[in-house]
């Protein structure tokens, strides 16, 4: 199999932090959306793109990641080193279906099919209880995963279905890996990288303790028209050279609905206008940021040439005067 250098995928150098790890995936993302994208490969990038965030984004997997070293090469041909699964508890049971993503075998070779993570099954004892024939019943462990959400699930909240694994108790009383289906609840307003708790739907503790808990990072997808930061989002619009002129009253989509919004005469590309409290909700919603882009249309015929003509001649105007040009 090929090694994958996911700093390289991402554009970012090895010691950069998780801020601008996430600012690079948001960028590439949204530059490689199958929906939005004219790149011809923009679906293989995508894909890679998401899987170095997978990595990079969690700090477990990006140590191990890093351990693997600095000298390899996009491409090479990689085997994982002797004794690798003995060194990282990746594989055991897990998540399995959070956005069905389709990872690599390099990926695979080193985390496993979901990179789940447990927390050492000994770090929840305190705070046990009695039980069984007398014994100390600690607390189950705490399971984490993420789960990918879309913008409109983010802004309205909602439910999700998901299917895990988890180990559960067998008719004798072993352990074994089961799967299972589970509803979450998605608040309103919830913000990118957000953790939420599901208490008591972790793993069972070994002789009647309480469960764990179920830690889900929520990671909401790059949307094919709006652009998010923090709580803040995004949307290039374009207008026609006459509705920029002549300021017009337009309809622009917003994650709440269609609102009107009046374009200022003389408007420029690249201009911001705000629509207040149109972002993400919450004790201090954000804002939604329109991005002006006039849009030249083509003449195709002699009468629509002659009324570009005509405006050069009523309309002089000189874009290039303070270039001295």
């Amino acid at each position: 199999m090929e090694y994958k250098d996911y700093y390289g995928i991402l554009g970012v150098s090895r010691d950069a932090d998780r801020d601008e790890i996430k600012r690079a995936y948001r960028k590439l993302a949204h530059k490689y959306h199958p929906d939005v994208s004219k790149e011809p490969d923009a679906e293989k990038r995508f894909k890679e793109v998401k899987e170095a965030y997978e990595v990079l984004s969690d700090p477990e997997k990006r140590q191990a990641y890093d351990q693997l070293g600095s000298g390899w090469q996009a491409g090479q041909s990689f085997e994982p080193p002797p004794g690798w699964e003995g060194n990282f508890d990746f594989r055991g049971g897990g998540f399995s279906a959070f956005g069905a993503e389709e990872f690599s075998d390099f990926f695979e070779s080193l985390f496993g099919a979901g990179g789940f993570r447990q927390q050492d099954p000994f770090s929840r004892a305190r705070g046990g209880t009695w039980g069984g024939a007398g014994g100390f019943a600690g607390r189950g462990e705490d399971q984490h995963g993420h789960l990918e959400i879309t913008l409109e699930e983010a802004f309205q909240g909602g439910s999700r279905r998901i299917q895990m694994t988890t180990p559960e108790p067998d008719g004798k009383g072993r352990m074994v890996n089961k799967p299972r289906s589970l509803d979450v609840r998605i608040p309103s307003g919830v913000r990118d990288g957000q953790q939420i708790r599901l208490s008591g739907q972790g793993s069972p503790a070994p002789g009647g303790g309480a469960r764990g808990d179920l830690y889900l990072e929520l990671r909401i997808q790059p949307h094919r028209h709006f652009r998010l930061e923090d709580r803040d989002v995004y949307l290039n619009l374009p207008i026609t050279p006459w509705e920029a002129a002549l300021g017009e009253r337009i309809q622009v989509p917003t994650l709440g609905g269609t609102v009107t919004l009046a374009i200022p005469p003389g408007a420029q590309s690249g201009q911001k206008l705000r629509l207040k409290g149109r972002g993400l909700p919450g004790s201090h919603p954000g804002d939604q940021y329109v991005i002006v882009q006039i849009k030249v249309p083509k003449p195709e015929t002699e009468e629509q040439k002659e009324l570009y003509r005509e405006m050069a001649r009523k309309l002089p105007f000189t874009p290039r005067a303070d270039l001295g040009v």
